[in-house]
């Protein structure tokens, strides 16, 4: 089976995504052919310059499914005459401005052969029955525990110091990393370290959650996010407010803690992942998310839409 994988090219040094990569090589680990259409330049230019270079290419190629990631790139497939589509909403497309929905809407009912969602709560919010629910799985074999001693050589942290890490850019308003901040102010332990997760490299992800002792996410929106999977794949504690599919992901795991958005809150609750001082039982208790299984089910759409097809 032969598919084409949709998505923004616009990453750093102009690359995808690493969610849409990992999750093309987890299909092909499962035997399918994956080729990759990044959607390079920004803005209305950029995206319509694509919708024809994507259709010269759809023209000279054959694909058994077209898979475009976040909705912009489903229009984009949409419009440049990919079929079957199917189109997988990431989180903030679900829960964008109500206009933006109604676009997505259009598509979903005109093209979109398959639409899929990350979580129960992107499902809820996107209102519509046939729609599928599909996490991004995780690749198990690179999150994995790392003794603590080998993971700070690499991020070269402080080693008497307890640290906490932001799971995303500090920058991004919907991250919420103002409830961060106020938290750790409110705990105020000199002993602690705050870092963030940004622009650092896909490949030393891994050492980063292994250098932390707790985890945290302050967003005010998620679908299915990653950095919580991943993190629980490395059985570090986390700390995050009730978004997206977080609660039941982490329920199982004693040492991680759902926050409101109170910072008093919040920084209690770090209080208590920091006490918890030890590796929780997150790997063990999100094993149905290996990515091979999630690979699974993603070619079980792909073999219903071509069979229909």
């Amino acid at each position: 089976m032969k598919i084409l994988f949709v998505s923004s090219g616009n990453g750093k040094n102009n690359t995808i995504s690493p969610i849409v990569k990992n999750q093309g090589n987890s299909l092909e680990k499962e035997g399918i052919r994956v080729e990759y259409f990044p959607i390079k330049g920004k803005g209305i230019k950029g995206y319509l310059r694509a919708v024809f270079t994507l259709r010269d290419k759809l023209k000279e190629n054959r694909y058994d499914v077209i898979h475009a990631h976040y909705w912009i790139s489903g229009i984009v497939a949409s419009f440049s005459g990919a079929k079957p589509l199917v189109v997988s909403l990431m989180g903030d497309d679900v829960k964008a401005k109500v206009w933006f929905k109604w676009i997505i809407y259009i598509f979903y009912s005109l093209s979109w052969k398959k639409t899929i969602v990350k979580s129960e709560d992107m499902y809820i919010s996107f209102g519509k029955k046939d729609v599928a629910i599909v996490p991004n799985g995780v690749n198990m074999d690179r999150f994995k525990p790392i003794y603590k001693k080998e993971a700070l050589k690499i991020t070269r942290w402080n080693r008497d110091k307890k640290h906490i890490l932001f799971t995303s850019n500090p920058q991004r308003v919907e991250k919420n990393f103002k409830l961060v901040e106020d938290a750790i102010k409110y705990i105020n332990n000199p002993n602690v370290e705050l870092h963030s997760l940004f622009d650092v490299p896909n490949r030393l992800v891994p050492y980063y959650y292994n250098s932390a002792d707790v985890i945290v996410l302050s967003s005010l929106w998620e679908g299915s996010p990653n950095a919580i999977k991943e993190s629980m794949a490395c059985n570090i504690p986390i700390v995050s407010t009730d978004v997206g599919d977080v609660k039941d992901v982490i329920k199982k795991s004693k040492g991680c803690y759902i926050s409101s958005f109170d910072y008093k809150d919040f920084g209690e609750k770090i209080e208590k992942a920091l006490n918890f001082n030890r590796r929780t039982t997150g790997r063990e208790d999100i094993a149905h998310l290996k990515e091979e299984i999630i690979a699974k089910r993603l070619i079980d759409i792909y073999i219903d839409i071509k069979d229909k097809k």
